[in-house]
């Protein structure tokens, strides 16, 4: 197992391993987020190092609690250990040993045949996962082959698996996390994932799902309007179809929507939707100056926070209660300042 605790002091909400307690409620429990151990600066590496990552300790490791995991340290390897690669055997593709070519492909599976179901136990509202790890991976993995260097097409095997138990799960490498816009919808992703989580408790109602699907309008039209449309349909005939199906269906296409990345020709769609709830309140000057920052922010001379704070301005200002219930206002912390970036 990882190490009882963390080099670092990771706020209050920081909880290497996973619990043995019973899950509590959605609402009542903190933000839970899967993570490989090396990214908190536990020394689990194959040489016996880490690699900390200071964003998610010092700033989104304030709002959330770190589940970690180590798979091949789990699994039994030890550190320091010989280094491993992916490597193709036929048509398996098989974890071995870069010197001594040793195979610990079936060890490693068996740890994952409990590991990745025991995750279902702490309700993770994300994960994020090495980058180019033989385990953790998520993509453009090295795979070896016998002949002719290595191709970067490859996954992890613990990333593999734990896609495939939980594929609407928000799940990003460290390294993507480097990009302002990946790492914005990363973590809008994971917000609203807790959100969702929340929303299917276990007495949901098709008035919680309408009042949910209003609330999301905004942010789901600034990443898919299609998915949107799609979405509006299957709650609109949602007493006509079973619950299990109803949820199933609203689950998978809410966060697929999410995961498609919001562009800034969308989110101008969206503020200048927002204006029409209001413009007939504003004099022409004070119309003028938002509609010059939205195009201001469209054309690329400033981030979405600048035209977003007047808009939020003038919601108070109105007292509108339907903007001000809109997610796509407030999707995270403010303090993360995910919307400054240009």
């Amino acid at each position: 197992m990882t190490a009882d605790r963390s080099p670092e002091p990771l706020g209050p909400h920081s909880r290497p391993g996973r619990s043995e307690a019973s899950p509590r409620p959605v609402t009542d429990a903190p933000i839970r987020i899967g993570i490989s151990s090396c990214l908190l600066g536990e020394p689990v590496r194959f040489d016996g190092g880490h690699k900390r990552d200071p964003f998610l300790v010092e700033t989104f490791g304030r709002y959330v609690e770190w589940v970690t995991v180590c798979p091949e340290v789990e699994a039994g390897f030890g550190t320091p250990r010989e280094s491993m690669r992916l490597a193709r055997v036929g048509d398996d593709v098989r974890l071995v040993t870069t010197r001594t070519g040793i195979d610990h492909t079936e060890q490693l599976r068996r740890y994952l045949a409990t590991r990745v179901a025991a995750l279902g136990e702490d309700e993770l509202c994300g994960y994020v996962l090495k980058k180019n790890s033989p385990s953790c991976g998520m993509e453009r993995v090295k795979i070896y082959g016998a002949r002719g260097g290595p191709v970067a097409t490859g996954r992890g095997l613990f990333a593999d698996a734990l896609l495939a138990a939980y594929p609407r799960l928000p799940v990003e490498e460290e390294g993507r996390l480097c990009d302002p816009r990946l790492r914005e919808n990363f973590i809008e992703r994971v917000f609203a994932y807790r959100r969702l989580r929340s929303l299917f408790g276990p007495r949901w109602t098709i008035g919680g799902l309408v009042a949910f699907h209003t609330a999301h309008k905004l942010q789901l039209m600034a990443h898919s309007p299609s998915l949107y449309a799609k979405l509006g349909r299957l709650v609109a005939g949602a007493k006509a179809v079973d619950r299990a199906t109803l949820r199933a269906h609203y689950e998978a296409d809410f966060m697929d929507a999410l995961a498609v990345l919001a562009t800034p020709k969308r989110q101008v769609n969206v503020l200048q939707h927002i204006i029409g709830y209001f413009s007939d309140r504003l004099d022409r000057a004070a119309r003028h100056e938002l509609l010059e920052l939205i195009e201001d922010y469209g054309r690329g001379f400033v981030p979405l926070v600048v035209p977003l704070t007047l808009v939020r301005h003038y919601v108070r200002q109105f007292d509108l209660s339907y903007l001000r219930a809109q997610s796509y206002l407030d999707p995270h912390p403010k303090e993360l300042m995910l919307r400054n970036h240009v």
